[in-house]
């Protein structure tokens, strides 16, 4: 991997971490240009064995590990804690996702760490948080979705509340994990000092509820699961046009009366009623009917014309293999071909932070479980050929 310089360079990342959630957190600081270790079980973590599967690799582990140096060790073995303790001494930020008490029995909880450096800084993500009456509790994506209040808000009105179609928890909270990291980086270059920072799964989804959040701790009022709808406007909605679903807003007092003019009902458009979002909510069904005729007698791509011409926003509900080769996609550089050294090229998603100056890059594809043993612990923390091997041969990595 030839070393990064981007606004991350000379940052060095210990990558405790296991599935999404944390492995992403790592590997936005390793696009930026920090340098990332990677620290797995001999074998590879429990990621590794989720299939499907490329060339008999998890293409699951190829999506939250790009930009990282991967080393194997054993945790539970005796001369493990004295490896860990050189890897924190070594790093800026140690990333970790483990359970709260978990790197306590370890035996590099946080005080420890900060003994060895006091100028570390702990990003620790956990379910829950390192504080309250569940922190002790077990969490996957699906768990913070139900506790959140976005699979209640997610769904049909009168169905059951629906899970997400991503993991869309481990990924918002990764990315919150890495602006807690970044906010902590600079912090550390103007004092010096560093510290820990508390990530939950829940705090992170309960965040991104939004106005169903703060219309019910200032109103004391829910609103109801709406589907596809927009829930405080309308015609917000999917519509089955002659070859598929389409997604359009018409849900402003200007996009409603462009998007009225365009489908031919003018009385609708100019009606004095309709300018008002709470007048539209409540002829809903009858405006959503309108467009929804409008649009089953024509294909995806006429629908689409004619509204971009007059401003309307409109987008035709994509299978993921249509957006997976979309012309702006690719325009956007969001899908990114690595050369591999055993697998070949992969095809993986790219970065979506865009920046003129210091743009994220790619140095290195997702590596195998301990593919940098010798680099990590020959390099980095200064043992020998004989030492290395000696830990091989006694199973500490």
């Amino acid at each position: 991997m030839t070393r990064g310089d981007g606004p991350l360079s000379g940052i060095k990342v210990l990558d405790l971490s296991r599935f999404i959630a944390g492995p992403l957190c790592a590997q936005v600081l390793g696009d930026f240009g920090a340098e990332v270790v990677k620290i797995e079980r001999p074998g590879g973590e429990d990621s590794r064995h989720h299939g499907p599967y490329y060339r008999d690799e998890s293409v699951y582990m190829m999506l939250y590990h790009r930009n990282k140096y991967d080393a194997t060790l054993d945790t539970r073995h005796s001369r493990a804690l004295a490896i860990l303790d050189r890897l924190i001494t070594w790093a800026d930020v140690v990333i970790e996702n483990f359970r709260p008490g978990t790197l306590e029995k370890i035996g590099i909880g946080w005080a420890r760490m900060q003994q060895l450096n006091p100028s570390v800084i702990l990003v620790s993500i956990s379910g829950f948080g390192q504080t309250g009456p569940d922190s002790s509790r077990a969490l996957f994506d699906a768990i913070s979705q139900a506790q959140s209040g976005l699979m209640y808000a997610t769904g049909d009105p009168d169905g059951m509340p629906t899970l997400s179609g991503t993991y869309i928890a481990d990924y918002t909270t990764g990315y919150v994990a890495a602006i807690g990291a970044l906010g902590a980086i600079v912090h550390r270059e103007r004092t010096g000092e560093g510290q820990l920072v508390d990530i939950a799964s829940l705090d992170s989804m309960f965040a991104t509820m939004g106005i169903r959040l703060i219309t019910q701790l200032m109103l004391g009022q829910e609103i109801p699961r709406s589907g596809s709808r927009d829930p405080l406007t309308a015609p917000v909605n999917v519509y089955q046009a002659a070859d598929g679903p389409i997604y359009i807003q018409g849900g402003t007092r200007t996009l409603f009366r462009a998007l009225f003019t365009v489908i031919g009902r003018d009385d609708l458009a100019q009606d004095e009623r309709y300018q008002h979002a709470e007048n539209r909510m409540t002829d809903q069904r009858m405006l959503e009917a309108a467009v929804g005729d409008w649009a089953l007698s024509r294909t995806r791509d006429e629908i689409a014309d004619a509204l971009r011409g007059a401003g309307v926003p409109y987008a035709p509900v994509a299978s993921i293999a249509e957006v997976a080769e979309s012309p702006q996609i690719a325009a956007r550089g969001m899908v990114q071909e690595i050369d591999h050294p055993t697998l070949g090229t992969l095809r993986l998603p790219g970065s979506p932070i865009k920046m003129s100056a210091t743009p994220p890059t790619v140095r290195k594809a997702p590596p195998l479980a301990g593919e940098d043993n010798d680099y990590v612990y020959g390099a980095i923390l200064g043992l020998s050929a004989d030492e290395i091997d000696r830990l091989r041969h006694e199973g500490a990595i």
